[in-house]
């Protein structure tokens, strides 16, 4: 182990195994201890700190996929290499530390990236079951309780366990910088943040926090409440405020304000917020935008679009070169069995249908996320709907015998929102019900749970998938969530020269910063707005529009992709994140 790393970690562990804990009151007086015997910040020259850095750098996040956030990260660690090379050339060793590592983690991981895993660290009801998340944000814990003292008790044990797994870890690899992700921000287990606080703390470690999610986005008190108002997705995060020596605890540390942290955000408001209403420095606050890869950008044909829907088809059918469909009320019959297996799947009206993406005539609609509740991917089903109740959209479908549509979901579904994808399934349910049998039978609903590739591509001289031909099997893609912390799927598709049907999310900053609403015409992206309500005729003329007669659409496509090229690119991340290193240690060159 590196020496001095050793020492401290040994003294942090000391430390932690004689506290005592028995109320929220003793955890936060141990961070205040941790505080003070923080090693003092010493001042080094530019090229000594890199040295230190290059030693090694680990990513910290719950569990690593084919989310947005592993994606991002990705680029993140990509950076780091440009900058310091990568460990197969001698340059900067990366570490992945987390609570899970998916199947799908080996899409956008490199084999040569180290893993670590580390137990009861994955996030919501994946922490543990999910038990302790309830008890803190969705179950009574009044203060000066037995329950309160019981759950304190309980996460400080939980830390012990994760703090000394981590520290123990970055002693032995010599890694001074770490870079969690969404943990400080958006509290999913907070014994891994109290864990990385400390660690950070005791151990003098330098933190670059990428954050792409925070609490109060999308939450608030009910007494905050107006009358009337919808509660919020995570509202539940304020479930305890009344427990003043908790809710102190979880404000001080949701984000933690530590003197060799660095605040790297997606967005501006949420830089504005952490300035002005929790005190931060704003020499030590950033936004970070995120980066295309050139791949984006490259020209394709139809032809290329039918090779793309024909390696699909093989994924979606396990190998066949066409889908037979499994019915609606099939596969809503056997739900349980499919999530605790997900696999590719195309559902239909009725179980046996024949369905080939790469066939002429199809409108394919894809919606590039995972199935969750802020999404509202039943409102893809509602405009559906509402598109078929159009006579003249009804009468093209119809006058071509072999056109068919596809809605296809290319994310997997977290286990937590089996209920999310049972809306969606309903909605889907409702089109099939509301038009002709011959039209119901034409129209289908895909999952690809992120699977990119499939023995039978090799078998048939094709190369796996990859995140760009996903986008480019799409005629239109749809994207209509309630809120988020960037909207990639925008600058994605716009890149790809993809039309985009979009709502404008919460918070609405973030969305009109993405699609450069402040900006010169030439760097706006162009899009089509999912209306809130009904859908008004303009709207679903327009919509008809892009499904039927796409050619129309080209200049809207050029110029999204020109307005990308300008904003979104890889030299300028890493343009930040030479930054953040200066920043870090303490030179602002």
């Amino acid at each position: 182990m590196c020496s001095s790393l050793k020492e401290r970690y040994d003294h942090m562990q000391a430390a932690m195994a004689s506290a005592t804990i028995g109320e929220w009151e003793d955890v936060s007086s141990f961070l205040d201890e941790a505080c003070a015997a923080a090693p003092p910040i010493q001042s080094r020259e530019r090229r000594e700190f890199r040295d230190e850095v290059a030693k090694g750098a680990a990513f910290y996040t719950y569990d690593y996929g084919i989310d947005g956030v592993s994606i991002e990260i990705t680029k993140y660690a990509q950076c780091l290499e440009n900058l310091f090379g990568s460990a197969e050339n001698g340059g900067i060793p990366l570490h992945f530390i987390g609570g899970d590592f998916h199947d799908k983690a080996d899409i956008v991981l490199k084999p040569y990236w180290k893993r670590h895993g580390i137990d009861g660290m994955n996030g919501w009801s994946k922490w543990l079951g999910g038990e302790w998340f309830a008890k803190l944000y969705y179950e009574d814990m009044p203060e000066g309780s037995e329950t309160s003292r019981a759950v304190a008790q309980e996460i400080w044990r939980q830390t012990q366990a994760i703090a000394g797994n981590l520290g123990g870890y970055l002693a032995e690899n010599g890694i001074s910088l770490v870079v969690p992700v969404n943990i400080p921000t958006n509290p999913g287990n907070l014994p891994a943040e109290l864990a990385l606080v400390i660690v950070s703390e005791m151990m003098g470690l330098h933190i670059l926090s990428s954050n792409h999610d925070f609490y109060w986005e999308g939450g608030k008190p009910a007494a905050q409440k107006k009358p009337g108002e919808a509660p919020g997705p995570r509202d539940h995060f304020f479930k305890n405020i009344d427990n003043a020596p908790f809710f102190s605890l979880f404000r001080r540390l949701y984000p933690w304000n530590g003197k060799r942290w660095i605040q790297v955000n997606i967005n501006s408001p949420q830089s504005k917020e952490l300035v002005e209403h929790f005190g931060f420095d704003p020499s030590r606050v950033f936004e970070l935008g995120t980066s295309i890869s050139d791949k984006f950008f490259e020209e394709f044909t139809p032809g290329d679009q039918k090779t793309f829907r024909r390696k699909m088809a093989y994924i979606l059918s396990d190998g066949e070169a066409v889908v037979q469909t499994v019915g609606i009320r099939d596969h809503l019959a056997t739900l349980g069995e499919w999530m605790d297996n997900q696999h590719p799947i195309v559902c239909g009206s009725q179980t046996g249908l024949v369905f080939d993406p790469s066939a002429d005539n199809t409108i394919y609609c894809l919606q590039p996320t995972r199935v969750i509740a802020r999404k509202r991917i039943e409102k893809d089903f509602h405009l559906l709907e509402a598109l078929m109740k159009q006579p003249s959209f009804l009468e093209a479908f119809q006058s071509v015998p072999d056109r068919q549509l596809v809605v296809h979901i290319s994310g997997p579904v977290p286990i937590e929102h089996r209920g999310d994808l049972e809306t969606v399934l309903a909605a889907y349910g409702k089109v099939l019900e509301s038009v002709p049998e011959e039209v119901a039978a034409r129209v289908f609903l895909a999952f690809s749970v992120g699977t990119e590739d499939h023995p039978a591509l090799a078998e048939n001289g094709l190369a796996k998938m990859n995140i760009e031909e996903i986008y480019r099997l799409a005629s239109v893609i749809l994207f209509p969530s309630e809120t988020e912390g960037r909207g990639l799927p925008i600058i994605e598709s716009s890149a790809g020269g993809i039309p985009i049907i979009c709502s404008r999310y919460y918070p609405e900053e973030v969305f009109a910063e993405v699609v450069g609403e402040h900006l010169q015409d030439e760097e706006q992206i162009r899009y089509v707005l999912f209306p809130e309500g009904e859908f008004p005729p303009a709207f679903l003329d327009q919509v008809a529009g892009i499904m039927l007669a796409p050619e129309d659409f080209e200049d809207n496509k050029t110029h999204n992709k020109n307005a990308v090229r300008l904003r979104y690119s890889m030299e300028m991340v890493q343009h930040k994140f030479d930054l953040f290193i200066d920043t870090l240690g303490g030179t602002n060159a």
